[in-house]
């Protein structure tokens, strides 16, 4: 059986990235919620190519896949579709919008620990983008985080084209236009971070036990603490590590990485518990450096991966 084409539909932004070395806990006054008013004195700002759907398909690039990208930019993001091509993303189906290309702001603090906001600008113009194309075809779609209408609309389309998916609303599980019901009822793997599958379980009023047992495959990212791959496919919970980077700088784009990397062994139907390791591997590069797309070799990652798992793998 071949493996399957990759598509990924999600948000491609230019990221604007900050740091203090303070800690956002220290700053925050509970009782003073309903005022809430912060401004931290900055350590750093950097200007860099992002955006979640961008972030995994430059990933999985770099193991050496081939994805399909499917977003919306702006003309200024001209330079930014040119730089993901170089690196083997198959940009052809990006539409190209009047509007600015998408923009997220985030604040870091010491603790890893985030405030962000998303002009989602071009993002919400893709009523084009469509998974039509790979109907019939041997085909895994991604349904990354960016228009909750267009999520939406994704959903409903592979669901009636028979066209596999995997379902990663990430920021837009708070969004109340969201059909997180519907996006998770068909997903053969649902991916989210911690704080993301509280708000999809508070959302649909479930228990997290009540989610795992509707879905396939149910990974849950832990930041410092690896991630939680369980589901109905999976036998027992499986508990996967960190891979240990050099030093941590940010951890912006880790959670992307690591959707690249497992999402690498998935398509080529590895073991789910060696799909999780690769993606941690693959985030370990991310949190070393300043920005959510950075530059590794295979040979980087088959290294890494030996060192941290004792394991050998082939990409």
């Amino acid at each position: 059986m071949s493996k399957p084409q990759v598509i990924i539909s999600g948000s491609i932004a230019i990221d604007r990235i900050m740091n203090f070395t303070g800690r956002y806990r220290d700053l925050i006054k509970p009782d003073k919620l309903h005022v809430l008013s912060l401004a931290p004195l900055l350590d750093k700002l950097e200007n860099s190519q992002g955006g979640v759907g961008a972030n995994i398909a430059y990933n999985l690039a770099l193991l050496g896949e081939e994805p399909v990208l499917l977003g919306s930019v702006g003309s200024d993001a001209a330079d930014y579709i040119k730089l993901l091509e170089s690196v083997g993303v198959d940009a052809s189906d990006v539409h190209i919008s009047k509007l600015p290309t998408a923009s997220f702001n985030v604040i870091t603090d010491s603790e890893g620990s985030q405030v962000g906001g998303f002009y989602p600008g071009a993002m919400a113009d893709s009523q084009s983008l469509s998974f039509k194309p790979w109907q019939g075809q041997s085909a895994l779609a991604v349904i990354s985080a960016h228009d909750p209408k267009a999520m939406n609309r994704q959903v409903e389309e592979c669901q009636t084209l028979a066209v596999p998916y995997a379902y990663d609303p990430g920021q837009q599980t708070v969004d109340p236009t969201t059909d997180l019901k519907k996006g998770i009822g068909g997903a053969l793997v649902v991916v989210a971070n911690d704080y993301e599958i509280g708000s999809l379980c508070d959302r649909l009023e479930i228990s997290v036990d009540d989610l795992k047992n509707q879905v396939p495959v149910l990974i849950t990212t832990l930041g410092t603490n690896g991630s939680l791959i369980e589901g109905t496919a999976v036998a027992k919970p499986l508990q996967v590590g960190i891979a240990k980077p050099r030093e941590v700088v940010d951890p912006t784009g880790a959670g992307d990485a690591y959707r690249a990397g497992f999402l690498y062994g998935y398509l080529r139907q590895w073991d789910l518990e060696k799909c999780g390791k690769l993606g941690a591997v693959v985030a370990s590069f991310v949190v070393e450096k300043h920005g959510t797309q950075v530059k590794f070799s295979t040979g980087d990652v088959v290294g890494r991966y030996k060192d941290n798992f004792n394991e050998e793998i082939e990409l």
